[in-house]
């Protein structure tokens, strides 16, 4: 994400924003936007400036999302906005062609039958109350009121591809182009559970050869909630429950069976649980490190992190030196930008099952435990394993056990029919710390499309 550029389009709002606001509504405008508290003194700008200098670039994301969210802003700077915002972070490549064949095959009939929820949808998304002849902007040349005649008014005017040209849909950047998928698909827009359906079928008949679709991700207000995502990739559940970090096999109960709460009966402060809805963007370092904040009471960021870090570190395997490299070649080489990434939950449950594998017998289920798992944007779930001899041979690793191997691939297949994306390291491959860290700065920086990082700002403990 370009923070320069992010910084200087919010320094632009501000310069709107303080005249709207008297000098004692400051602190609360900084508060809500997010932004450290205004200095004593000197004018409305120069205050709210002080203040916006003064934020750290890994909030500006979270100062942005507010303004957009909480504030009026003219079209072109709210665009601008979101440009930089959404090009940062995951998102779904559409390719014009695509867009083109999809307009030519959509009827906006059940769009058009919610004139209001159309119409601030698009004003969300495009830029309406321009003149698009170049010429003065009137009302009556808008393309807002352009949209309001051949569109709705009178809808055999324009076809849907003349309609997505006038918005200049073909040539938007993916992330608008997905934003506006999205948005056609909600409820918000579409309060018609069977029209839903129908747009995201027609849709996906077109995103499928792409690598796309829009997939069902639960449920809002009781519709369906649909988002782009890569075709392929993912699952279409958000996790309710993450139980990671674990010094031993959990005692879980229900506490309501009906509505999936459950609680650690005994031992609790030998499991995590991660309880939070995980958002579009995946589980990132900061919103784990915020729940540890508020269920912890601890109000100091840096003490935080430390514990935090140090606690999923000790419930690595004191005998898989492997795990623990990997564990601290990740934190290590992305150390100046860990709050933008995904968190990397160790020692984390995928079955669970009150009865030991001995009890079981040949319907125990397999993998109970993963080594790692990440939570990626697009719903996507990542598992590392690092393989140590005891993956592939009994008796102490003297004698090869192909029933072992063929139930590791099972379970591999199980959890790739599931959405999941499997990696898996031989422990030799990282028993060595400094051969280890090349190759897995490597693998997760292609992983997560992003270069080696420099030097940290973001708090951890000193490296070993």
């Amino acid at each position: 994400m370009d923070m320069a550029q992010l910084r200087r389009l919010i320094d632009g709002v501000l310069c709107t924003l303080y005249r709207r606001y008297t000098e004692r509504e400051l602190p609360a405008l900084c508060e809500r936007l997010g932004l450290p508290p205004p200095s004593a003194g000197s004018s409305k700008h120069e205050r709210l400036v002080a203040s916006l200098n003064a934020c750290p670039d890994d909030r500006l994301p979270d100062v942005a999302d507010a303004v957009l969210d909480q504030e009026k802003l003219d079209q072109a700077e709210r665009m601008a906005l979101q440009d930089v915002l959404w090009l940062g972070r995951h998102h779904v490549q559409i390719p014009s062609r695509t867009r083109r064949e999809l307009a030519r095959d959509f009827d906006l009939s059940d769009h058009l039958g919610y004139p209001d929820r159309f119409m601030a949808l698009l004003g969300q998304l495009w830029h309406l109350d321009n003149d698009p002849l170049g010429g003065w902007t009137t009302p009556t040349n808008s393309l807002r009121s352009l949209i309001e005649r051949h569109v709705i008014r009178f809808p055999d005017d324009w076809t849907t591809e003349q309609f997505f040209e006038q918005l200049g849909a073909f040539e938007a950047p993916h992330p608008r182009f997905g934003h506006f998928l999205e948005g056609l698909a909600s409820s918000t827009v579409l309060p018609d559970e069977p029209a839903q359906r129908r747009f995201a079928e027609l849709a996906n008949r077109h995103l499928n050869p792409a690598g796309a679709q829009l997939s069902q991700n639960g449920e809002e207000d009781g519709y369906p909630h649909f988002q782009l995502v890569e075709h392929g990739r993912g699952t279409a559940r958000r996790p309710r429950n993450l139980i990671f970090a674990t010094l031993g096999k959990p005692d879980i109960r229900f506490t309501s069976a009906l509505d999936n709460d459950i609680e650690v009966a005994e031992r609790a402060d030998e499991v995590l649980v991660y309880d939070r809805p995980v958002g579009k963007e995946g589980l990132l370092w900061r919103d784990l490190l915020s729940w540890w904040q508020e269920t912890r009471g601890i109000t100091d960021q840096e003490q935080a992190a430390r514990a935090l870090y140090n606690r999923m570190k000790d419930s690595l395997p004191k005998e898989s030196p492997g795990q623990q490299n990997l564990f601290w070649c990740y934190h290590h080489a992305n150390w100046d930008r860990l709050s933008d990434l995904p968190a990397l939950l160790p020692e984390i449950w995928l079955h669970w099952d009150p009865k030991t594998l001995r009890e079981r017998g040949v319907h125990a289920m397999q993998n109970l435990r993963m080594d790692f798992l990440m939570l990626l944007p697009g719903t996507r779930r990542v598992v590392l394993e690092v393989d140590g001899i005891q993956h592939f041979t009994r008796n102490g690793g003297t004698e090869p056990d192909s029933a072992k191997y063929a139930a590791t691939m099972a379970g591999d297949r199980d959890l790739k029919f599931r959405g999941y994306e499997v990696f898996r390291f031989g422990h030799d491959e990282l028993r060595d710390r400094d051969r280890a860290q090349p190759l897995l700065t490597g693998f997760f920086g292609t992983l997560l499309d992003r270069p080696p990082a420099g030097p940290s700002r973001v708090p951890l403990p000193a490296q070993p």
